[in-house]
């Protein structure tokens, strides 16, 4: 087998993340210095966006039969590269106060978004579960990264084993996959099953532990219980990158498989994703209710965004083109709010004050000190209700298009009913950042001086407001990223 030049060309944000990656690992080797370190990943991460565009123009095409370059791939690519420029950024100010070894962070990270990259690209089985693996073994590493404190090693071995379990079940799945259909890329694998294959046994039982282990991944109900735990454990920008770049890359390859097997049309596979969306909307914004903590408020927040994302996976059999082009955009604006908010927890914690600033009480009266934090922190969780103005409202909007569309009602209530549960949440946690209470007064205790994570979490923030304001741009470039059949 060759590849040619042009090949080459096409996977050349893959091949620059990799490299960013040993790039880091050679500087460290050479001379530890945590500047260098997160300058050299941040500058990879930055070159491998822009190779995009030069990717896209005339570069889109299938290299061998694992990976396909097009649109769609690309988009959701830059999706993950920014999670990972976020996560370095925050992470650097995040760990100035750490006393142990700070470099292998930044390498960590470079491998989790090589992952990232690699699963927006899948178009095989075997790549997707490369893909998943070398996103999810980094962030063992980066959850329990801080192993001193005693919930941050739970978090990573909780993480560490339910992730290893929804690994076990998706390479089941696919080895019963291959077991019927003979081959392991999506669309071979939908052109052997016919009619009469999509309901034998091994294809259902396949396809079914497959749903498991995305269900671990994505934190979808009933899947969802290592969730708040992990989140509220993990060093923030690890969370932030947990709840962006790991579940925008799955969820692409879910697409990309939900568009190439036929066995996604199936009634019963509709059936089941309904109720789990129905049921992750539900159990997210219930049990964010009751929380006191900014990071498990967020984590039970993600699960629920899952849901209403599945409701879109279940309009994709109506109307591919507008659920997918839903999907791009929801994650868009699922993407710069998490990665507000995360980012305002990062700056405001640090591993030598102890376990990360995340209960209310740390950010009441957050606008009197520090007003730009809080501002982002607002727009954040304004966008994740899905208040107008926001690009969270404009996710929100598309989603219960494609539902009513499709015609799937019940969805389009729990989307409603969903949306108006989490408004409380999210607004008590706003309503604690203007808070004059005299008892918190003095209470924050983050940097005084604007950092480099100060700038680009009032970037995404900004960008959230832009794209709620005039969302024809986004709108345009996510009708370019669809993915098609064949």
């Amino acid at each position: 087998m060759t590849i040619t030049p042009q090949e080459l060309i096409a996977i050349l944000p893959l091949m620059i993340v990799g490299l960013t990656a040993v790039v880091v690992m050679l500087s460290i080797a050479w001379r530890r210095d945590h500047l260098t370190s997160a300058a050299l990943t941040v500058s990879g991460f930055i070159i491998a966006l822009l190779s995009l565009i030069w990717v896209a123009d005339g570069y889109l095409m299938d290299v061998t039969s694992l990976i396909r370059v097009d649109g769609f791939a690309l988009f959701y690519s830059a999706l993950v590269l920014i999670a990972g420029i976020g996560t370095s950024i925050f992470a650097y100010h995040w760990l100035e106060g750490f006393g142990d070894n700070r470099d292998e962070f930044h390498l960590l990270v470079a491998i989790a978004v090589a992952g990232g990259v690699l699963l927006s690209m899948s178009n095989h089985m075997a790549s997707m579960f490369i893909g998943i693996e070398l996103i999810s073994l980094p962030l063992f590493g980066l959850v329990a990264y801080t192993f001193e404190r005693s919930r941050t090693l739970e978090a990573g071995i909780k993480y560490m084993l339910l992730s290893a379990a929804a690994s076990s079940f998706l390479l089941f799945g696919i080895a019963l996959l291959y077991a019927e259909s003979g081959s392991l890329s999506f669309a071979s694998v939908g052109q052997s099953l016919s009619d009469n294959q999509i309901h034998a046994p091994l294809v259902m039982i396949g396809f079914g532990m497959l749903i498991v282990g995305f269900g671990f991944k994505l934190s979808l109900f009933p899947f969802q219980l290592w969730t708040p735990d992990v989140y509220q454990g993990a060093p923030a920008p690890v969370s932030a990158f947990l709840a962006t770049g790991s579940k925008i890359a799955i969820f692409a390859v879910l697409v990309r498989i939900f568009m190439e097997a036929p066995i996604t049309s199936s009634n019963t596979l509709a059936i089941v994703i309904s109720v789990i969306a129905i049921a992750s909307i539900l159990f997210g914004n219930l049990l964010a209710i009751t929380q006191k903590s900014a990071k498990r408020l967020l984590g039970y927040s993600s699960i629920s965004h899952m849901g209403y994302l599945l409701v879109a996976l279940v309009a994709l059999r109506i109307d591919p083109v507008a659920s997918q082009v839903t999907i791009a955009i929801y994650l868009v604006g699922y993407l710069l709010a998490s990665l507000g908010a995360f980012g305002v927890i990062s700056i405001v914690s640090s591993p030598y004050r102890g376990d990360d600033q995340d209960d209310f009480s740390a950010f009441r009266g957050l606008f009197w000190h520090k007003p730009v934090l809080a501002t982002v922190m607002t727009v954040a969780l304004l966008s994740l209700a899905g208040i107008p103005i926001t690009l969270g409202f404009i996710g929100k909007f598309y989603v219960i298009v494609s539902a009513v569309n499709a015609e799937l009602w019940w969805l389009t209530g729990a989307v409603v009913v969903g949306s108006a549960i989490g408004l409380y949440y999210y607004l008590r946690f706003m309503a604690s950042l203007y808070s004059r209470d005299a008892e918190h007064a003095e209470r924050y205790t983050g940097p005084e001086k604007a950092t480099l994570g100060t700038v680009f979490a009032a970037i995404c923030a900004i960008a959230a407001i832009v794209f709620g304001v005039w969302p024809q741009p986004l709108i345009d470039i996510s009708a370019l990223a669809v993915a098609i059949v064949g």
